[in-house]
Order: structure tokens, then sequence, then C-alpha cells
């Protein structure tokens, strides 16, 4: 039997750690999750890991490995406010790369020990059902019902037929952590200008007037443009909704059929869908609705605009502003090196604060967001310098 220092001690603690973040981000995840059928699963999933870690603690306990105390494993503020901020299901295919990497690392070695051996390849075996309930949720509907619990693929493939031929849909993208783009877009174009002024005039007064000017043009422009991207969105959720209207109209066995298809796929059988569907086609209205949400994604709404446009044009100019602080009360060469200071910190902290929503390593993206203003100053003082 190994003793406390062997490879089955490590991996033991190791995976015993693992267990308790994996299942805590389970639970944040779940938490968040508006799908009831959904974020049942995900706790179901967190539940398994306390199921693992019980079965480590009882080995570690056979080997005398002492247990340490399950409140000294914590997830990072960082791991956290990802969990909390992120996309959903960017952050499930991120614990799904995550826990297949630790599958190969912690379970698939052989330690030297088979009853550890026999545990963890047990463990194993849960953690790949574990990776294919969530490559399963990422491919499924919104509606969280898994491809393994829908109808065959007869009713899918007739249903893909039939929306084959409804080219017309249109589906938002949303507006997605626009205050942190907008505060990026904002720094990044203003940073330039500044710089540039400042290569062509030597940091004179100038440079005020030009950042100052191109902030507020920066969050005109993109509070407009969040304004009109959202109401965009409305109206053409507005066309979806009387393009289908006129689709009852003039195909009322096609689309009965298709709200079928749909009930089909969601479990029913197909005599009680057919009944069912029959049944709404003879409310056309009720009918709209129906489609509107399955086929529309109707349960979605689009972004209020003015909301849009006042998150989009306080984030830019704020992040705008930034370079343009030190002409505020200098001038020359030493105003222009406070505002490269506090310019490149700013994009720093703009691209950790991204990674908060792309996942990435927060240092990483902080140091690529500080490059790209480096690149970005470098070049317009160097123009401004040419052109002064």
């Amino acid at each position: 039997m190994p003793d406390s220092g062997s490879d089955a001690r490590g991996r033991l603690l190791k995976a015993w750690r693992g267990e308790i973040e994996a299942g805590a981000v389970y639970e944040l995840i779940a938490a968040r999750e508006e799908d009831p059928e959904r974020a049942a699963l995900l706790r179901r999933m967190a539940a398994a890991e306390s199921g693992h870690r019980a079965r480590l603690e009882e080995r570690m306990g056979e080997l005398g490995i002492p247990v340490p105390d399950p409140g000294s494993v914590k997830l990072s503020p960082w791991l956290r406010l990802q969990a909390r901020f992120a996309p959903i299901d960017r952050l499930l295919a991120a614990r799904e790369a995550a826990e297949s990497e630790e599958v190969d690392d912690l379970y698939r070695r052989p330690t030297g020990d088979e009853e550890t051996d026999r545990l963890l390849q047990n463990i194993r075996r849960d953690e790949r059902t574990h990776s294919l309930a969530v490559n399963e949720m990422l491919a499924g509907p919104p509606g969280g019902v898994p491809p393994a619990a829908q109808q065959p693929p007869p009713a899918q493939a007739r249903l893909d037929r039939i929306l084959g031929r409804e080219t017309w849909h249109e589906t938002g993208s949303g507006w997605i952590s626009g205050a942190i783009y907008g505060a990026n877009d904002g720094l990044a174009a203003v940073f330039g200008i500044v710089t540039g002024v400042s290569g062509a005039t030597g940091g004179s007064s100038f440079v005020l007037t030009a950042g100052v000017a191109g902030a507020i043009a920066s969050a005109l422009s993109m509070a407009t443009g969040a304004f009109l991207a959202e109401r965009s969105e409305h109206e053409v959720a507005a066309a979806n909704v009387e393009q289908e209207r006129r689709e009852i109209a003039e195909h009322p066995e096609e689309e009965q059929e298709e709200l079928s298809l749909f009930l089909q796929l969601k479990g029913l059988d197909e005599e009680a869908a057919d009944a069912l569907a029959a049944q709404q086609a003879k409310d056309p209205d009720a009918m709209l609705r129906l489609l509107a949400v399955e086929e529309l994604g109707g349960g979605k709404a689009p972004g209020n605009p003015v909301e849009s446009a006042l998150a989009a044009g306080v984030s830019t100019g704020l992040g705008a502003i930034i370079p343009v602080i030190p002409f505020f009360f200098l001038t020359g060469g030493l105003a222009i090196v406070l505002a490269a200071i506090v310019s490149l910190a700013a994009h720093f902290a703009v691209g950790a604060a991204k990674s908060l929503f792309t996942l990435r390593s927060w240092w990483a993206s902080g140091l690529e967001m500080t490059l790209a203003g480096v690149v970005v100053g470098g070049v317009t003082y160097a123009c401004g310098l040419a052109l002064g």
C-alpha cells in the first residue's frame, strides 16, 4: 500500500480539490440558468461531484491520508466573476474542456495502488458522462431538452424540410457586455487622437480640444449606433411575426404540421401532437403565439433601445476621456507621458475585464489589449510627428 508521499496521495488530493471546485462552478451556473430543466441537470451534476468527493475522502481515510478542510478550497475571485457574468454556454464549454483535461491528467494514468486506480477509473467514467451531458446541452435547443430525449430523426427531418423553405427568419445577436466593449472603443479611438495630435503639436493645448471633441463624438456615435441596432432588432422581430402571420393564413396545413413537429420534439407522441396542433389551428392568434415562441425565439425580447444607447454612450465616453485627463492640467512632454501611462493602464484594465466574457486568462487578455494600445499610440504619434 502506498505511503503518504506516494503518487496516490497527490492524485487523490488533487482530484478531491477538483471535485469541490467543479461542484461549486456548476452550482453558480445553475443559479443563473433560467431554464428549469437545464438548471436541474446542472444541480444533479454538482451533486454528483459531491458524491465523487465523498468516495475520494473514503479512500483517503483508508490510506491514512488526512482530509483537508473543504472550506480551504475556494474558487478564485476571477473564476467566481466569470461564473456570474460570462455567457452560460461558453462557461459550460470551458467547464467541459477543463474536465476533459482533468480526466486525462488525474484519472487515466495508474498510481501504483490498485484500489485507488479502480476508484479513479470509476470517477473517470462518471466525468465522461458529465461531458456528454454538457455537450448535449450546448447542442440542444434553448428549451433545454437534450437531443437524446427528443423524438426520432424523422420528425426533425420533416421540420427542417419545412423551415428550409422559410428563409426569411432573422435572429438578433444581442447586446452582450456592451459597456466593456464601448469603453474599449472609446479608449482606443481617443488615445489615437491624443497621441497623433501630441506628436504634431508637442502636447499643446490643441490636444485637449481634439481629445474632448473626439470623446464626445465617440460617445454620441456609439450611443446612436446602439439605439439604432436595438430598434432594428425590434423592427425585425415585428416583421418576422407579421411574416409568420401571413404563413399561417397562406399555408395553414403546413404551419399546423410544423407546430405538430415542434410538439413531437418536445416529447408528445405523433397522435397527441397532431390533435393539439389541430386544436390550436382553430385560433390563428393562438397558433401565431406558439409558433412565434418555437420558431422565432419569441421568448427573448430585444433590449430597450434607450437603455442600450445610454449604456453604450456613457461607457464609451468614460473610456474616451481617460487619455485626455492629463491635458486638463498640463501640456507638453509631461502631459504626453502621463496620458500614455494612464491610457495603457486603462487598456490593460479593459482587456482584463473583457476576459470575464471571453473566459481567457485575465492577464493575457489585458496584455493583449495593452499591446494594441502601444501599437495605436506609436503609429499615430509617429504620424503626428511627420505631419508636424
